[in-house]
């Protein structure tokens, strides 16, 4: 494996004072003032340059203080600089979002003992060494670190009882964190025993049972070094025997293991054997040329060997290796901590790693609710635990849902540990926060978890039904049109025997719009309620709300299968309708027509035409096609006169042969605006395009009976740069409502224009009444009507095809005196009529 990179020297920043002034230079030396003064300029140039730079990258700072890059610049220019007072405000400040790597510690280090000046400022560089080496393992760290106390504490030098036994612990601890590092371990061992011989040096030779007591000493450490597996091995046994016999131990070089005691020759071929083992591995990850990919499909590799050979403490020192190389890998974090959760379960080791975990890899949310389950499982205090959860909500994960995990994790926790004295406010702040942060973003699904969560623990925990009932309402105002929020809170009321309250959740959700099946489901589920629970009053009154309802849904079911059945016919015969007009349009493209003939021939038939005359003409065809649809604005190469009559006429109910013929519109520049103030009129919508101007002409849809607007308009343009402008002004405010704006396209049909984002899937089935009874505005009596007749009686036509409240064969004598629709024919028949030709 490599060796770390060595770090370079820092470079000290000048003296105060500019360095001597009388220091005598031999006069070949001495340069001209044109040279000095050249010298002199472009140094201050490349000082000022510096200062730019070293002021643009606080700037950035300012502006992104988690930039990682921009740190690591900032300090190479503040240390090239040798403003040392930044420097180090610079290193405390990304220490404080970032470990450092041990290359810059090493520097830091460095810097600070080149300005020490006596010895109080040692403290403060021991420090220094000490947050390093709990970052990352890195041996050429400890090396530093072991020098730099044997050298500047004065305790230690002086060979002190307490110096000797500071040194001897910090050797221990230097050996425990990296004396099992196969490639470099070696280092310390040797540095360790170096210590030991030279402590016995200093051992004056009347004092023999100290000497004796030393020489012990540095013979434990080889023995415990021959039974480690490490590179070298037989370098440091032969370095071992040569010791023995200065001691006067004497033995044959030429055998390995003459004067070896049997359990130090055992043991080390033990480890030999290991090291064999192991070789395989380092000689792949020593391969300098290897991308971090593939070193870590090497790392993964060895640590699945190591973890089989069930040796904790090789296992911990190879992840320590792996994450100082790898150190933003959340795959080895994440397998470091799992290991230590199942295999070694020390709380200082836990805390340590599951620090340094969430600090490199801070968007990973499973490591901070590991981390939260391992603080918890070591019984850390609410302090402890609180302080995570803090840090970890303030992190950036990729998706909600990890949020949502976190905060789950925190709430689990706060109610295992509710008997241990905590207050459940806490837990109910954790949810108002969670609630607060997380609902404008949550799915449904989720966000139904969360609040079931809370409701629960309020009922159960708290006993306050209340409160329990207060997250389902307010549940309720973000997603009422949702069944499964219904259903749950009814469940709850089931579960606490509140049969009226259940009933009055039934009486208030079952006339409510809800996606698929679901607005039968809870009808079905209504009646079913009270034959389970209720009196024979209740189950009637039940029925009598109900069955209008389902009435009203299948009504409506039947019209969209019609419907359906309608286009299915029309797709079918599409291509020969095209081909058709292509070939009548190439006759036509050369001959003069006079006007009048042009327009009789385009536009369709009226709707109240007979059925012969509509069944003659294409146009004719497609009218009774485009007059099924329902509750929208569809049109083919041309409007029906239904839709496009013209107000005068259709307020006098004029129905009369003088009634005046359609305007014809290609679409060829026009857009549909959709979601419109009911309150806004054609001139509204002129002002809302006028500062873009180019409007020829505006078509607000209005409802036939009452005139009123239908929400609904088409408006042209000169030319597509005005229509372009018009497309930007989309989800801008017309009075009080965000219009929506597209392109009209009547090729593509209805169905592509369904499937466009004013499409809500849910939104197109009828809602009724609060009371269930009656559709909103409907005049419908509650008795049943006769299977296979459609009646339709009233001014409210919402969720009427165009074909019921005007169908093809309409005459002015099936009118009303009151405007109302008459009895119409039955859905089979009224079916052929429509398609037939």
């Amino acid at each position: 494996m490599a060796t770390e990179e060595e770090v370079p020297e820092a470079a000290a920043p000048a003296p105060a004072g500019g360095g001597s002034d009388d220091a005598e230079m031999p006069d070949a030396a001495a340069p001209s003032d044109s040279d000095s003064d050249s010298s002199d300029s472009e140094d201050e140039g490349a000082a000022g340059a510096d200062e730019l730079r070293i002021q643009a990258l606080e700037q950035a700072l300012q502006e992104q203080p988690l930039d990682y890059e921009t740190h690591v610049q900032y300090i190479q220019c503040l240390r090239k600089s040798g403003n040392i007072e930044k420097l180090r405000a610079a290193r405390e400040e990304m220490n404080k979002y970032y470990p450092l790597t041990p290359k810059m510690w090493l520097e830091w280090a460095k810097d600070e003992i080149s300005l020490s000046t006596s010895e109080e400022s040692f403290g403060d560089v021991e420090k220094l060494y000490e947050r390093g080496v709990q970052e990352y393992l890195s041996i050429k760290l400890w090396r530093d670190y072991l020098d730099y106390v044997e050298e500047h504490d004065p305790s230690v030098s002086q060979c002190t009882p307490a110096g000797l036994s500071k040194m001897r612990d910090l050797f221990e601890r230097a050996i425990t964190a990296g004396g099992l590092h196969v490639t470099e371990g070696s280092k310390l061992w040797a540095a360790y025993r170096e210590y030991e011989m030279a402590i016995l040096i200093t051992i004056s030779d009347g004092d023999d049972e100290e000497k004796a007591k030393q020489v012990q000493r540095i013979r434990t450490l080889f023995h415990r070094q021959l039974s480690v597996p490490l590179a070298e091995m037989e370098s440091t046994l032969v370095e071992y025997k040569s010791w023995e016999a200065e001691q006067g131990n004497a033995n044959d070089p030429g055998s390995n293991f003459d004067g070896v005691p049997s359990n130090v020759t055992s043991a080390y071929k033990k480890a030999n054997d290991t090291y064999n083992e192991r070789k395989q591995y380092e000689d792949q990850l020593s391969n300098a040329g290897a991308s971090e990919a593939d070193k870590l499909q090497e790392f993964l590799k060895y640590l699945k060997f190591e973890e089989s050979c069930g040796d904790p403490a090789r296992v911990q020192v190879l992840y320590e290796r792996a994450v100082s190389e790898l150190p933003v890998s959340s795959d080895l974090w994440m397998g470091y901590t799992s290991y230590l959760d199942r295999s070694l379960k020390v709380p200082s080791v836990l805390r340590s790693v599951y620090y340094r975990a969430t600090r490199n890899c801070t968007w990973v949310a499973e490591l901070w609710v590991h981390y939260l389950l391992s603080l918890e499982r070591i019984h850390s205090s609410e302090e402890e635990l609180r302080h995570v959860f803090e840090r970890a909500v303030q992190c950036s994960f990729p998706t909600i849902q990890e949020y949502l995990n976190v905060y789950l994790t925190r709430v689990h926790s706060l109610r295992r540990r509710i008997s241990d004295g905590l207050d459940l406010q806490l837990i109910r702040q954790t949810f108002m926060d969670a609630a607060e942060f997380l609902s404008p973003q949550l799915g449904t699904k989720e966000l139904l978890h969360l609040n079931a969560y809370w409701a629960k623990l309020e009922r159960n925990l708290g006993k306050d039904l209340a409160a329990a009932r207060g997250v389902w309402e307010n549940t309720i105002k973000k997603s009422g049109s949702v069944l499964e929020v219904w259903q749950q809170y009814i469940s709850m009321e089931m579960e606490m025997g509140n049969i009226h309250e259940a009933r009055s959740l039934y009486k208030r959700c079952y006339s409510k719009r809800f996606a698929g099946s679901g607005s039968e489901d809870i009808c079905h589920a209504w009646i079913r309620f009270e034959e389970e629970n209720g009196t024979l009053d209740d189950y009637d009154l039940a029925v009598k709300k109900v069955t209008p309802r389902l009435k009203e849904l299948m009504m409506f079911k039947s019209q969209e299968e019609a419907k359906d059945e309608a286009y299915s016919m029309l797709n079918d015969n599409s291509n020969a309708d095209d081909s058709y007009q292509k070939r009548k349009a190439s006759k036509m493209i050369n001959k003069q027509q006079p006007p009048a003939k042009k327009r009789k021939e385009n536009p369709p038939k009226s709707a109240k035409s007979s059925d012969d005359q509509g069944s003659k003409t294409q146009s004719g065809h497609s009218a009774a096609i485009t007059a099924v649809e329902v509750g929208d604005v569809t049109r083919a190469k041309v409007e029906t006169s239904t839709e496009m009559k013209v107000d005068s006429d259709s307020r006098t109910g004029n129905t009369g042969s003088n009634e005046p013929k359609p305007s014809f519109y290609n679409d060829k520049c026009t857009i549909f605006v959709s979601n419109i103030d009911l309150k806004a009129n054609e001139e509204d919508l002129r002002q809302f395009f006028s500062d873009i101007g180019g409007v020829t002409a505006i078509r607000l849809l209005r409802d036939k009976f009452t005139k009123k607007s239908r929400g609904l308009a088409y408006v042209d343009f000169l030319d597509n740069k005005h229509l372009e402008a018009a497309l930007k002004k989309n989800k801008q405010k017309l009075l009080v409502k965000k219009v929506s704006i597209a392109r009209s396209d009547p090729s593509k049909g209805k169905k592509s224009r369904e499937a466009g984002p004013s499409s809500k899937g849910h939104d197109s089935l009828p809602q009724s009444g609060d009371d269930g009874a009656k559709a909103p505005g409907s005049s419908r009596p509650d008795k049943e009507v006769p299977k296979g007749d459609v009646k339709i009686t009233g001014k409210n036509t919402q969720f009427a095809p165009r074909s019921v409240v005007k169908p093809l064969g309409w005459t002015t004598k099936d009118e009303k005196p009151d405007g109302g629709a008459g009895e119409l024919k039955s859905n089979e028949e009224f079916r052929n009529l429509l398609l037939k030709k």
